[in-house]
């Protein structure tokens, strides 16, 4: 007769058990968990791209010699707080740092939105080579932006609802217990409305006041 210790029962448990979990998606959860982050990173990587041209743009029109001092401001001050606030896969199921830096980033795309409508009444600078280098590298950082965001929001619903759905909803409530959802990308208030300027003959154009926020019924 076969004899069986109590060691030799455990490791055929987990043999047994090994295979069951894994085809219950107990590894479902931190799989997906970890494609989103790797979206973000993505995401992240344009977001520097778009950062790292704007010195090169401000330079170009600076030297330009036109007199849209307040727009370049703004393009220098939004960068500066676009790139001051940082969210870490591990803070991405924080609403308000996430909420903080998808705003800090929708107030630089406006503003350099502004500032390219701007320069369209100056042809000195539509001539400038390098200026029209920037501008077609930025425009495709934009593309590339969107789509990044866009695989980012379909990795992070896919995880999300990993943790609603059975059977990975029991691991989220037990082995994963610390799981939580990510944020999503949303539509901005600023995105709602394409920027506009306003042009002064004498004094070049001028970017149009921002519309003022709609105020929802209490």
């Amino acid at each position: 007769m076969i004899r069986f210790n109590n060691s030799t029962i455990a490791v055929a448990a987990v043999v047994v058990m090994v295979p069951a979990l894994a085809g219950c998606g107990v590894n479902a959860i931190p799989t997906k968990e970890e494609a989103a982050k790797a979206r973000w990173a993505d995401v992240q990587a344009q977001y520097q791209r778009r950062a790292d041209l704007i010195p090169n743009l401000v330079a170009t029109v600076q030297a330009a010699a036109i007199q849209e001092r307040t727009t370049l401001t703004a393009v220098i001050e939004a960068r500066a707080r676009a790139t001051s606030i940082q969210i870490t896969p591990e803070t991405l199921n924080d609403p308000a740092a996430f909420a903080q830096y998808q705003a800090a980033q929708g107030q630089l795309s406006q503003a350099l939105s502004r500032l390219l409508l701007t320069v369209e009444a100056y042809p000195q600078l539509q001539s400038n080579q390098n200026f029209i280098a920037l501008q077609s590298q930025l425009e495709g950082t934009e593309n590339r932006i969107a789509v990044a965001r866009r695989d980012y929001n379909e990795a992070v619903q896919d995880y999300n609802t990993t943790l609603r759905t059975f059977p990975t909803v029991l691991w989220a409530n037990t082995i994963h217990g610390g799981s939580e959802p990510m944020q999503l990308f949303t539509a901005t208030a600023e995105a709602q409305a394409a920027p506009t300027v306003s042009f002064n003959l004498e004094g070049g154009a001028q970017p149009a006041p921002a519309p003022a926020p709609a105020t929802s019924a209490q």
